[in-house]
């Protein structure tokens, strides 16, 4: 056989799982479509947030606290800065999802928080307008990842360890052989004992046939220089921070990195697909966020510099799926997205490998199998 495992996509999750592997002593062959790190999927953008309170649900809080020792090897692995804790601020109407799911994550596994009324945000943070009525809740171990030099510390620790990792060489099909499988990508065709498939946008093909239907949503990212005093908006004077406004829109921002100031709005983008995704980005998409950082950040909203799309693979329930295909247990299908994805990356793709190699996945991703589909 050509390797002991095939990972197909090498974007953060993909990348992960071919270091475990290898890190295990798998024989790993990976392949992407593209030269990663790229920003034609989900693993670009600058900044990514990484939480311990998840208004997605408690069940990602063992999750995460299974990661962050990963991202700090990683980072000690790299010798270079990827993580930086800035704490994170929910702020919405008192039920807001965003603060009663985010506070009851946390009451559920003990994630230090604290609570402030609209006025203790403002005396905290004076870059932030939270609108009468509104609280936040604050979490301190949280921050930002920096997703490009994410990537490129995976792929060379993965190569490191032994894996050999190939980009410009999508994978087109695979198909179950006696003890493995067959892979054909658009330069040749191979054997492996085992596949993960962790393809991001391009992985709606391969669900088709288990009657899982994952959508891809095109989102887009927006940078803007500062309009007041930048101090305000530096890592040690200004968190990462998630808003959800009147109508249930959530907005997120970061703080001045190089020079600007990063927002964006959670969801509610096209459907589309990856290969179709339009990714110019209009005048008014612009003004739109522009519009909620004057509300909620005014400091940061000054002249555009930027944008760019970003890809949301969503499955039904808005939760991972990591698990094994039904029909063959030696393919693994990954789709940890749903626009929140980054920061679990490596225990992922850990569990990932863990669920290849050795039958079992890591009680932290069992609430994520496709059994609750059937």
């Amino acid at each position: 056989m050509t390797a002991d495992v095939i990972v197909a996509g090498l974007g953060a999750v993909g990348t992960a799982a071919a270091w475990q592997l290898a890190r295990r002593k798998a024989r790993v062959l990976g392949f992407d479509r593209f030269l990663p790190p790229h920003d034609r999927g989900s693993s670009h953008g600058g900044s990514r947030i990484i939480r311990e309170a998840a208004f997605e649900g408690p069940q990602y809080v063992p999750l995460i606290r299974a990661t962050y020792p990963l991202w700090a090897a990683l980072e000690a692995d790299a010798a270079e800065p990827l993580l930086t804790l800035t704490g994170a601020l929910y702020v919405g109407a008192p039920d807001s999802g965003i603060v009663t799911m985010s506070r009851a994550s946390a009451e559920a596994h003990g994630v230090a928080r604290e609570d402030l009324t609209a006025d203790d945000v403002r005396r905290r943070f004076p870059a932030f307008a939270p609108e009468p009525g509104m609280v936040g809740l604050l979490e301190r171990h949280a921050g930002l990842l920096r997703p490009e030099r994410c990537v490129g510390a995976l792929l060379a620790a993965a190569r490191r360890a032994g894996a050999e990792l190939r980009g410009d060489e999508p994978v087109l099909e695979w198909s179950a052989r006696p003890g493995g499988v067959a892979v054909r990508t658009s330069r040749g065709s191979y054997e492996a004992g085992g596949l993960i498939l962790a393809m991001g946008s391009w992985m709606p093909q391969f669900f088709a046939g288990i009657g899982v239907t994952l959508e891809v949503e095109r989102q887009v990212q927006h940078w803007f220089a500062p309009a007041g005093e930048g101090a305000v908006l530096e890592p040690d004077r200004c968190p990462v921070h998630i808003w959800e406004d009147r109508d249930g829109v959530i907005f997120y921002g970061f703080p001045l990195l190089d020079g600007a100031v990063k927002f964006a709005v959670h969801h509610r983008g096209e459907i589309t697909t990856a290969e179709a995704v339009r990714r110019d980005v209009a005048p008014g998409e612009v003004e739109r966020v522009r519009a909620y950082a004057q509300r909620f950040v005014p400091p940061a909203a000054g002249a555009h510099l930027r944008s760019a799309v970003c890809l949301y693979t969503n499955s039904p329930d808005g939760h991972f799926i990591v698990d094994r295909h039904p029909a063959h247990a030696r393919v693994v299908l990954v789709n940890a997205c749903s626009g929140i994805g980054f920061k679990y990356a490596p225990r992922v793709g850990e569990g990932a490998a863990m669920l290849l190699l050795e039958a079992a996945a890591p009680p932290d991703l069992l609430p994520f199998g496709l059994s609750r589909f059937r």
